[in-house]
């Protein structure tokens, strides 16, 4: 059960990355459109910025849950490697809380302003005034899917019989940094 409810968050988690690609790739393609439109036919743009600030940022939130599940976060782990495995795992436990009720709190705020943006029908300001909810749409979505995402990772964490993702299946598998790399702190130095 905890086996299948990791997968099924890791295969939307996949799912949201497909999306977040799709998104960087039609705000690439828009940016080289806006560029033969303003510099090569010398015609005014005026949906193109838009377009590609609401994908890019999309694609940011979109992708995150998939950048938690492999592990693919920028971190400092200087306290993490200089401690023993068990204390490890307890410091995973608990920043996954810790990540988790974070999102949970940004969740509700980012709901709460899709909703005013949807009630409200909120339009942007430039001359192409598209209705807001479309992008804000992609922050309640992915803020939900990464409060899944770190559900799955600390039942991984603790449950018995459930397979850690991301950093945690390398270190799960006794394959870290150190068995890689031999990094100074691995060995012993000479005095």
């Amino acid at each position: 059960m905890v086996n299948a409810f990791i997968r099924w968050v890791g295969n939307l988690s996949r799912l949201f990355a497909i999306m977040a690609t799709f998104l960087i790739i039609a705000a690439m393609l828009v940016v080289c459109q806006m560029i033969l439109m303003r510099y090569v036919f010398r015609l005014p743009t005026i949906w193109q910025t838009d377009f590609v600030v609401f994908s890019a940022t999309a694609a940011m939130f979109l992708g995150a849950p998939y950048v938690l599940m492999t592990g693919g976060h920028v971190g400092v782990d200087v306290i993490e490697l200089m401690v023993k495995e068990r204390t490890r795992a307890r410091m995973r436990i608990v920043s996954s809380f810790l990540g988790l009720i974070f999102c949970i709190i940004m969740l509700i705020a980012s709901w709460v302003q899709f909703h005013d943006a949807w009630s409200g029908n909120w339009k942007h300001s430039s001359l192409w005034a598209p209705p807001l909810w479309i992008p804000l749409a992609a922050l309640p979505l992915s803020f939900g899917l990464l409060c899944f995402q770190y559900v799955a990772q600390i039942l991984a964490l603790v449950a018995p019989g459930g397979k850690p993702t991301g950093d945690h299946a390398a270190s799960a598998n006794g394959l870290i940094l150190d068995d890689l790399v031999e990094l100074p702190h691995t060995k012993e130095l000479p005095r």
